[in-house]
């Protein structure tokens, strides 16, 4: 990907860019409990996205997405957003480094992917880590690491629509291979967990369903949420207990509850992990995986009839652990497989797939590798 990047800048721009990429990210569990305040347990996986960038002294930035061969032209103020939804990410990134004083310029710069995308590894993430790391980087802004990661999480909230948590740019510019990361979302405390789960593989699998999460009910979601909060007198569901919910039962909607119900669930789960892997024990940590999937379909209704699907065959192949992954309406599950089941499930799951949505599912075998970086 770096040579075709190189080779499509020198096309378009001349010699003299220099690299940066930065990764996508899986979540081994913690799902919808970021923006709730609470944990959440993702890595950086070894795909992501590449950029080649060079200063081009004006105020311009010419920018070139070589996934969809399409170019954009914009400058550096408020009213000059361009109308590519693609260029928002690079433009809302140089506008909230700007906000927060970083002095930058107009540059030349092209970028390639190979984070499937729509797949919930958060490809937009490591898109606005890219660039957020690129520009503090060239322009020596001074800028530290949890900045350039909420830079990315205020161009989603502001110039792209999402009203999203800071786990994908956390896990994006703070990913260390071999590592998995709890990170505490209302703090910001985060600690490094060893991930080299022996005899097991860790797989996706990509339904090929799409979702766009922009006008989605992921901030219906999140508005859940806020409302139960609200009545328990707290700022976030982070700290509630299930007697608390149960008490304000009559207080709220039926689906309000079911929501909080997920989370506050959630949150446990996300702690009986990191338990279970410091002691090795991974039919745990599974066990945990599969009660997220359901969790997530049943009371917080994210997954999707494909979806449940693929965690049932898992569950048929013996699978240790499997659940949806992201923000869901689509995208991947997340499959925890002992080596010798591996390749009985990914054949079992192609197949049965196949026979009843008309096409295979992707497989992408996952690496934990390390985060933002200069190539």
């Amino acid at each position: 990907m770096k040579e075709k990047v190189s080779k499509k800048f020198n096309e378009l721009y001349g010699e003299g860019a220099i690299l940066f990429a930065s990764p996508g990210r899986i979540n081994l569990i913690g799902e919808h409990t970021d923006y709730n305040g609470g944990f959440v347990f993702p890595g950086a996986v070894d795909k992501g996205i590449v950029a080649a960038i060079r200063l081009n002294g004006t105020d311009k930035v010419r920018a070139y997405a070589l996934d969809l061969g399409e170019s954009s032209e914009f400058g550096l103020n408020e009213a000059d957003k361009p109308a590519e939804s693609w260029a928002c990410y690079i433009f809302g990134v140089c506008r909230e480094i700007q906000k927060r004083g970083g002095k930058i310029g107009g540059f030349d710069t092209v970028f390639a992917g190979d984070v499937p995308l729509g797949a919930g590894m958060s490809s937009s993430a490591a898109l606005e880590s890219t660039y957020a790391f690129a520009l503090n980087d060239l322009y020596n802004c001074g800028i530290d690491k949890f900045e350039l990661a909420k830079i990315g999480q205020s161009t989603e909230h502001n110039y792209c629509g999402v009203n999203c948590g800071i786990m994908d740019q956390f896990a994006s510019v703070f990913g260390k291979k071999g590592n998995l990361i709890r990170l505490d979302c209302r703090s910001l405390e985060y600690a490094y967990f060893p991930f080299d789960p022996k005899g097991y593989k860790l797989v996706l699998l990509d339904s090929r369903v799409k979702h766009e999460l922009v006008g989605s009910p992921y901030n219906d979601r999140r508005a859940s949420c806020e409302r139960v909060a609200k009545v328990l007198g707290q700022e976030f569901l982070r700290g509630a207990t299930m007697e608390q919910l149960e008490a304000v039962k009559d207080r709220i909607s039926e689906e309000d509850y079911k929501r909080a119900r997920y989370v506050i669930g959630e949150e446990k789960r996300v702690l009986d992990v990191c338990e279970a892997l410091e002691k090795g024990d991974y039919e745990t940590v599974g066990k945990r995986m599969y009660e997220t999937h359901w969790g997530m379909s049943k009371d917080y209704e994210v997954s999707c009839e494909e979806l449940d699907f693929l965690a049932e065959v898992a569950e048929e192949c013996g699978v240790t652990g499997s659940r949806i992954m992201g923000g869901g309406f689509g995208g991947c599950t997340i499959n925890l497989v002992k080596d010798e089941l591996y390749d009985n499930f990914i054949a079992t799951a192609k197949e049965k797939f196949n026979a009843k949505y008309g096409h295979e599912p992707k497989v992408y075998d996952v690496v934990i590798s390390d985060g933002s970086r200069r190539l």
